[in-house]
């Protein structure tokens, strides 16, 4: 039988949604950041150190030991469908934060994740 999640389990899950909205953030700064120019391997190493590109990768690394940890508790078909919500956000960071366009098909198809995760949540 599906016992649902409780309040802290689903804290934690839309935490761990924001968390990867986060480091897309991070991860999209660090390449607006990065030179256009360069060959390859100038441009590897430049990332390589780039404090941005660390921290995401720092971030994304904490993620994982918290998915983990998420998935000693909750199943892995209940947890899963909250990754997502992380689409969702981080469409919304991209329009707040990088001017990205946002347009009806977005709009629509955001409603329709959440509309989904509501319900796989209930």
């Amino acid at each position: 039988m599906d016992r649902g999640l409780n309040w802290a389990e689903l804290l934690i899950l839309v935490a761990y949604a924001f968390g990867m909205a986060a480091g897309q953030i991070l991860f999209k700064t660090a390449a607006l950041q990065m030179p256009a120019t360069g060959t390859f391997a100038r441009r590897l190493f430049w990332l390589a150190l780039n404090p941005t590109f660390l921290a995401a990768i720092l971030l994304y690394g904490l993620l994982s030991a918290l998915w983990v940890w998420i998935l000693t508790t909750v199943p892995l078909s209940r947890a899963y469908p909250f990754v997502a919500m992380a689409f969702v956000l981080t469409l919304a960071a991209g329009v707040l934060f990088f001017g990205e366009a946002l347009n009806l098909r977005l709009l629509l198809g955001s409603a329709l994740v959440l509309a989904g995760l509501a319900i796989i949540v209930t």
